[in-house]
Parts: C-alpha cells; structure tokens; sequence
C-alpha cells in the first residue's frame, strides 16, 4: 500500500499552525504519495542521507525529495523534530505538539535549535547503524545531510559536530553554527532562494563561504522562494493557495531541488563526477553559480 503523506490530525495541526484556511483540515491525509509502505529493501549497502525539515514542519514536507533519493539508491532518514513542529505522532499514537513555535523571536533562538538539531541527528545515527533492523544495509562511510532552512543550518551544523556526516546540503536557511578561523574541508553546497545572493538580505553563508575550505558550491534559483526546496509548492494548488506572480513553477522547482541535490550526493558519496556542478547548464537556466554568475537580486 501507498505510503500516508501524513494523518488527519497532524494535517489539520499543520494546516491550522500553518493559519491556512482555503482547504478542508485533513487535505494533507488524502496527498498521495509514490513510497510503498513497508516495503523490503533490496540487499546490499547504501549510502545514508539524513533529511532536516523547515522550523514547525514535518519531515513529510520534503517527500517529493526524499522520494527521489530512495529511487536512486539512497537510505533516506527524516528526522521530525519533536517539541519543533506543529505535530509528531509517536509509534502508540501520542501526538506532541509544538512547544517552540512562539519562540521564534527570543534571543539565541536559531542557535539553540539548531544545537538540539544536532543531538537528534547524532543520536539518530547512532540507533539506525546499531540498533535499527535495516542497520545491515547501510554504508556508514558514506554518510549526508540536507535540510531546508534551519534544516540546512543543522546540517552545517551537524557536520562540525559529527565527522560521520561526510557532505551536507542547506537548502535556503540562514546558518547559526560558527565554522572554525582555521576553516572546514567536507563538501558543503548551499543552495537557495535571491535572498541568498551574495551581498543580498541574509550574509551568513558569505561568511560561511570563506571558511569553506574544500570542494563547495553556492547557487542560487532564479525565481525560488524559501518554500521551493519543499512540497509546499506542489501542494498549494489542494490548499486553495494562490503562487505570487514571478515564482518557479511548482514542477519546475521540484526537478531543480532534485537534480542539484541528486548531483551533489552522487559525487560526494557515491564517486560519480558530476559536470552539471562545475558551470551553469543550459536546461537549468535559474541556476546561478555564485559568487562568479550571480547578480544580486
């Protein structure tokens, strides 16, 4: 059977958390998706990819990504970060709450979360390569992290923590976790929305991107926005959510957050040279490779 997008009431937490009111509160329970629901995995090893979603999100919201990395041989972990979103739903059926969600605005607030961000990706790691069934399957050599907004800043994060995430991927979020004078050498690709060009509303990866020492990238979607690396696009239409005017279309930003994402992985833990990272490619034509081709938007 399908795998459950998510349940009727963690969709209606989500929608009314979300104040999105154009959609009957259990729209999200009726979203299908392509994952078949227990399924056995295929033998071998695999490399580990561990999702981190967006602040008061479930980890559902990257399925369309999360998706596409399983059919490309990828062990894919998402982490919902209990107490962070608007609902967690517990293997008895317990639902938690969010409890940090009117927290947003205190002092420190983006480095704390991202430091207990960090002590549930250490902690998951270190159940599902010991203690989980499917341990046997996974590569623990050739292991990342991706996330979008402070998902993406907890894999930053993560990564200078736990020298088991070899690569990591932020996806549009504003980094918290300071890198060392001395520098960073794991590979790291930034990816985002205008609001990440250099110079641009958010400087936290122009610092980050000095202190990058080894193989990295920065590019930047013409015409994203910081729901584009999310399902959030392709599911606005069943929640009666207008796109504003300019924006990628909802396709169109999935295969883009797929394509450099699946790139990335391929050649950081699977060994496979990518061309589509060294220079800007004429079917991606959003992507800006910064700093060399981007223009501030």
């Amino acid at each position: 059977q399908r795998a459950p997008y998510m349940t009727p009431k963690e969709s209606e937490l989500l929608l009314k958390g979300s104040r999105i009111a154009g959609a009957p509160y259990d729209t999200l329970s009726k979203t299908r998706t392509n994952a078949i629901q227990d399924a056995d995995p295929a033998g071998g090893k695999f490399p580990l990819v561990v999702l981190s979603p967006g602040f008061t999100k479930p980890v559902s919201t990257l399925t369309s990504l999360a998706e596409d990395l399983a059919s490309r041989g990828y062990i894919v972990a998402g982490i919902d970060h209990t107490y962070e979103s608007y609902a967690t739903t517990f293997p008895d059926g317990r639902i938690a709450e969010c409890l940090a969600c009117d927290s947003d605005t205190d002092p420190g607030f983006g480095t704390g979360v991202v430091q207990s961000r960090v002590a549930d990706v250490s902690f998951v790691l270190d159940h599902l390569t010991s203690k989980w069934d499917g341990s046997a399957l996974i590569d623990r050599s050739r292991i990342a992290m991706a996330g979008q907004s402070i998902g993406g800043a907890s894999a930053m994060a993560a990564m200078l923590t736990d020298s088991r995430v070899r690569a990591g991927i932020d996806m549009d979020g504003t980094t918290y976790a300071r890198i060392p004078k001395s520098g960073f050498s794991r590979p790291f690709l930034f990816i985002g929305s205008p609001q990440h060009t250099p110079g641009g509303r958010d400087n936290s990866w122009d610092r980050d991107w000095k202190l990058l020492t080894g193989w990295k990238r920065w590019l930047v979607l013409s015409g994203a926005d910081h729901q584009s690396f999310t399902d959030g696009p392709l599911l606005a239409g069943a929640l009666g959510i207008k796109p504003a005017p300019g924006l990628l279309p909802a396709a169109r930003s999935a295969e883009l957050t797929r394509t450099y994402v699946a790139a990335f992985l391929d050649q950081h833990l699977k060994s496979q040279p990518q061309p589509l990272l060294n220079q800007p490619s004429s079917r991606y034509p959003e992507t800006k490779f910064c700093p060399a081709t981007c223009a501030q938007s």
